[in-house]
C-alpha cells in the first residue's frame, strides 16, 4: 500500500510540474558593473574618505509570470545581490486584475512610495549617490516598504491625460519583511499613497504622502513621521527636466517634537542617440529646533553615459558641501563605470 501511495504521489507531482511548466514563463537576467572611483574630502583622513579603488558587483533578477483561468495574472520578481554572500535584495508578488488594477505584496522593497524618492532625470545615478556621510535628500518612502501590501490602480485616460494612484499598508513600519507564519517585532503600522498625472505633451506631475503611526515609548522605534513629496517632469525631444520637493515632519520616540527635514532636487538630461549627459543639484536641510540650529547639505553631479549594445560606459563628477551639517566640509568623487546587461 505504501508503494502504491508513493507511485500515486510521484505521478501527481509530475503532472503538476508539467502544468506549471506550460502555464508559467520563467526568465533570468542580470547586470555586471565595474567601476574606478576616486574620493577626496576634509571629512576624515582615512583612505575611505581620501582614496581610490576598483569595484565590481553582479546582480541577478529572476521573474516568473502566469495567467489564471479568469484572465488575472500573477508575477513574481526576485533580485539577488551576489557581492560576497548571496542575498535577496528585492522580491515582490503582483496579482494583476486588468482594468481593476493590481495588488502587490512587497516582501523586500518595491513600494510605490519608495519608487518616487527622487525622480529627477540623470544619466548615471541620483545626484547624491555615493556622496557625503550617508545622509541624502531621498528620505521619502523609506519607512513603509518591505513587508507591505499595496493596491495599484489602472491608468484612467481622459482627453490625453492619464491618472493613476496607489494605496499601501505596512503593518510593521520601519522594519524588514517577516518570514512565513511570523509576525513583526512591533505593532507600529504605516500608510502611503501616491498619485501620477501624465499628459501626451510629455508633462508628468505626481506626489505622495507617507505616515507612520505614533511610536511613542515603543522599543526599537526612534521616531514617528509624516512625509510628503511632489514633483514635476517634462520631456520634449531629447531634453528632459525635473524638479522635486520633499518634507518630513518628525516626532521623537518620547512623543516630543523631533527635528524636521526638507529636500529639493533638480535635474536636466539631454540624449543624442546612444549618448546621455545630465546635470543635477539637490539640497538636504535639517530644520532648526529649539536651541539646535538648522544645517544644510548641497549636492551636485555632472554625468554622462554611452551605450554600445549591452554595454554602457558611464562617468560622474560629483560634490557635496556641508557634509554632516558642517558648512566648511566638502566631499568629492569621480567615477568611471562600465556595466553589462545579460
Amino acid at each position: 500500500m505504501n508503494n502504491i501511495k508513493k507511485i500515486g504521489l510521484s505521478a501527481l507531482a509530475g503532472s503538476l510540474a508539467m502544468v506549471s511548466a506550460n502555464a508559467v514563463d520563467y526568465t533570468m537576467s542580470g547586470e555586471l558593473a565595474s567601476s574606478f572611483q576616486t574620493a577626496k574630502g576634509d571629512v576624515g583622513s582615512t583612505e575611505a574618505s581620501n582614496g581610490k579603488g576598483f569595484g565590481t558587483e553582479t546582480d541577478l533578477t529572476f521573474t516568473a509570470a502566469g495567467e489564471l483561468d479568469n484572465g488575472f495574472t500573477v508575477d513574481m520578481l526576485m533580485g539577488i545581490d551576489t557581492a560576497g554572500t548571496l542575498a535577496n535584495s528585492s522580491s515582490q508578488v503582483t496579482l494583476g486584475m486588468g482594468s481593476l488594477g493590481a495588488l502587490r505584496l512587497n516582501h523586500i522593497g518595491g513600494s510605490s512610495a519608495n519608487a518616487i524618492d527622487d525622480v529627477t532625470p540623470n544619466a548615471y545615478q541620483e545626484v547624491w549617490d555615493g556622496l557625503s556621510d550617508g545622509s541624502n535628500p531621498s528620505f521619502f518612502g523609506n519607512q513603509n516598504s518591505s513587508g507591505s501590501i499595496e493596491y495599484r490602480s489602472a491608468a484612467y485616460d481622459y482627453a490625453g491625460v492619464a491618472i493613476s494612484g496607489t494605496l499601501l499598508y505596512d503593518p510593521n513600519s520601519g522594519l524588514g519583511a517577516n518570514g512565513v507564519r511570523a509576525v513583526g517585532a512591533t505593532s507600529v503600522s504605516g500608510q502611503s499613497a501616491t498619485i501620477k498625472v501624465t499628459h501626451a505633451s510629455g508633462l508628468e506631475v505626481g506626489g505622495g504622502l507617507e505616515e507612520v503611526d505614533d511610536a511613542s515609548g515603543i522599543v526599537g522605534i526612534t521616531s514617528a513621521t509624516n512625509q510628503i513629496t511632489g514633483y514635476v517632469k517634462y520631456a520634449v525631444g531629447p531634453v528632459s527636466i525635473g524638479y522635486q520637493e520633499a518634507y518630513e515632519d518628525n516626532r521623537a520616540a518620547t512623543g516630543t517634537v523631533g527635528q524636521d527635514q526638507s529636500a529639493t532636487m533638480t535635474g536636466i538630461a539631454y540624449t543624442a542617440g546612444d549618448l546621455t549627459v545630465s546635470y543635477g543639484e539637490a539640497t538636504l536641510t535639517q530644520e532648526a529646533i529649539g536651541a539646535t540650529a538648522g544645517t544644510e547639505e548641497d549636492f551636485d553631479s555632472l554625468q554622462a553615459a554611452y551605450t554600445i549594445g549591452a554595454m554602457t560606459i558611464s562617468a560622474a563628477i560629483s560634490e557635496t558641501t556641508g557634509v554632516g551639517g558642517v558648512a566648511a566640509q566638502k566631499f568629492e568623487t569621480n567615477t568611471l563605470a562600465v556595466s553589462f546587461a545579460f
